[in-house]
């Protein structure tokens, strides 16, 4: 069989899945998907231009997946959102709002109401209902409780080079923006993590952990190491001008 037999043979057999996704009540507003037959989609469920579902992914009712989004062998729960994200050997619950630029990597739970955003990357972590990871985020094998917020820049500290740690958070904590939570770490129920520290040492639950050097100010410094930059940038200013 000739390279142009087997894409003819090979499109022929995706428009028999397409139609039977059609067929039992799933909403496409364009043909641009890729859908392995063994994919299983509820009806009312909405899949957008650009999206790959591979394996043994299963996509609830009234779910909306794309634009630009991959699903391997992943469980979408009912009412969910997936957005321009790529999601692998994962379990999302329900009402889930996931992306844009999403890294789902294996191992992934996510119960109700759980939102990860831009750029936020998870692996082997489980996460209780309602929580908020909105964007530059790392969390791997973690346990996170529920209706915890995550800051901007929040990386759970788990491979030494050597071995993976766990990380567990507690129920309603606060992760500061820019927390380094090194593994092995407990972080307890309604405790904060001030911004920009790096915990190595457990929280106790209700307490703030706060690991930051004391701020020195050295007068002049910052003048003196800019003068070149600085006349630079005049010197620009003043050609626009001139024009």
């Amino acid at each position: 069989m000739t390279a142009k037999e087997k894409l003819e043979m090979a499109e022929r057999q995706y428009g028999e899945v397409l139609e039977k996704h059609l067929e039992n009540g799933v909403e496409f507003t364009s043909r641009a998907v890729y859908i392995d037959p063994e994919v299983e989609i509820a009806p009312g469920a909405v899949i957008l231009p650009n999206c790959i579902l591979r394996g043994a992914t299963k996509i609830g009712p009234r779910c909306v997946i794309g634009p630009n989004t991959l699903l391997e062998n992943t469980v979408v729960g009912a009412g969910s959102t997936v957005n321009a994200s790529q999601c692998y050997d994962s379990t999302l619950g329900e009402n889930n709002k996931i992306g844009p630029f999403t890294h789902v990597r294996v191992g992934t739970v996510t119960a109700e109401g759980t939102h990860l955003g831009a750029y936020v990357e998870t692996k082997n972590a489980h996460f209780a209902e309602g929580n908020t990871v909105s964007h530059l985020t790392y969390i791997g094998d973690a346990e996170v409780g529920k209706y915890c917020n995550f800051g901007c820049g929040t990386v759970t500290c788990n491979y030494d080079g050597e071995g993976k740690y766990h990380t567990v958070i507690g129920d309603y904590a606060f992760i500061g923006c820019n927390t380094n939570l090194v593994a092995p770490v407990t972080v307890g129920d309604h405790a904060f993590t001030a911004a920009g520290s790096t915990i190595g040492a457990d929280v106790p639950a209700g307490a703030l952990g706060i690991e930051r050097a004391r701020q020195a100010n050295v007068p002049g410094w910052g003048a003196k190491k800019l003068e070149k930059y600085v006349a630079k940038k005049v010197g620009l200013e003043a050609q626009k001008q001139k024009k």
